[in-house]
């Protein structure tokens, strides 16, 4: 009898044991309980493609991070080459090894990372729209799924204005942009109403891929008296291929960030992409060290605003800069 009553007594610790050890494995995926063994907390950052813009957002989200938790966590940054799939792929390896938040960087990141996981917490920036990046109609602010992060939206009504300001005499407008990306489409709906209450016509002229941007612009160049470009990563990675079009034929181009610009553009009204990282991993802090359900936590906005212009291509293309441009450094 003795035996048996020590038996059930080790039998019942151990399926206490066994309790504890399932209500600590299934906690949620936030607050200091997430970090490894070494009090480290993991960090997948899956970015769509390099050009200035995104870099700059990835370098602003790991600096807030590093600046509050200093060596207590880590990075695995993964390029996807301006491949959706390759995202796919990339988050997939994020959730298989476990890692505590997924920041992605580019709606295609940002898509790649909601279909991997209902669980892990992922802070986006460089989004445009997160309804439409989502698919939520009943949009609120905040995204009521594992999803927050920064918006790079920029006023497109003072965009469309800068058609105007530098080209005066511009009766019809290009709108260019990758015809895959739906941030791209939603901006692209948005400026135009612009442009019609402006008196411009306009149209839209959208590539695929790299391979068919020359062509596209070639056309665009020729029926219309300005171009404009929002903040498209497709064109950010090949601007070289558009302005060795548009500049030879006279074309200016108004950019809907000022990467873009640099690259092939006149001017823009752009934001500070390193600042909207540097918020998302502000954001991501408060998920990690904080508690914070990103389902809860409104998207956030830039209110740093600048008109910026490149100076050696508007003195290329005799653009009058109004006063209160900003030069690009060159």
């Amino acid at each position: 009898m003795k035996l048996k009553k020590i038996m059930a007594v080790l039998l019942s610790c151990a399926l206490v044991a066994t309790s504890l050890f399932s209500m600590t494995a299934c906690g949620d995926n936030s607050g200091n309980d997430k970090a490894d063994g070494d009090g480290v907390y993991k960090v997948g950052i899956c970015q769509l493609v390099q050009h200035a813009a995104l870099d700059a957002a990835t370098k602003g989200f790991q600096d807030a991070l590093k600046e509050k938790l200093g060596d207590k966590v880590e990075f695995d940054y993964q390029n996807a080459s301006d491949d959706p799939a390759t995202c796919t792929t990339i988050v997939n390896q994020f959730v298989a090894g476990n890692v505590d938040l997924i920041m992605a960087n580019a709606t295609p990141a940002l898509q790649a990372a909601v279909s991997a996981t209902p669980d892990i917490p992922i802070v986006a920036t460089s989004i445009t729209d997160y309804a439409t990046a989502l698919d939520i109609s009943d949009w609120t602010g905040k995204t009521g799924i594992n999803v927050t992060g920064t918006s790079d939206l920029a006023p497109l009504d003072k965009q469309a204005e800068m058609v105007k300001a530098l080209v005066p005499d511009a009766k019809k407008v290009g709108i260019l942009y990758c015809s895959s990306e739906a941030n791209s489409k939603y901006q692209a709906n948005v400026v135009s109403a612009s442009f019609k209450s402006m008196g411009l016509e306009y149209a839209e002229y959208t590539f695929s891929d790299s391979n068919d941007i020359t062509q596209v612009v070639t056309k665009a160049c020729s029926e219309c008296d300005v171009l404009y470009v929002p903040t498209d990563n497709k064109a950010a990675a090949n601007t070289e291929i558009i302005t060795n079009v548009a500049e030879p034929a006279g074309i200016p181009i108004i950019a809907g960030e000022e990467g873009i610009c640099k690259g092939c553009g006149v001017a823009t009204l752009s934001i500070s992409y390193y600042s909207i990282g540097y918020n998302a991993g502000l954001m991501a802090y408060d998920i990690l060290a904080n508690g914070k359900n990103p389902a809860d936590m409104d998207i956030q906005y830039s209110t740093e605003l600048t008109n910026k212009y490149l100076k050696s291509r508007c003195d290329k293309l005799n653009i009058t800069v109004p006063e209160g441009y900003e030069a690009i450094e060159e």
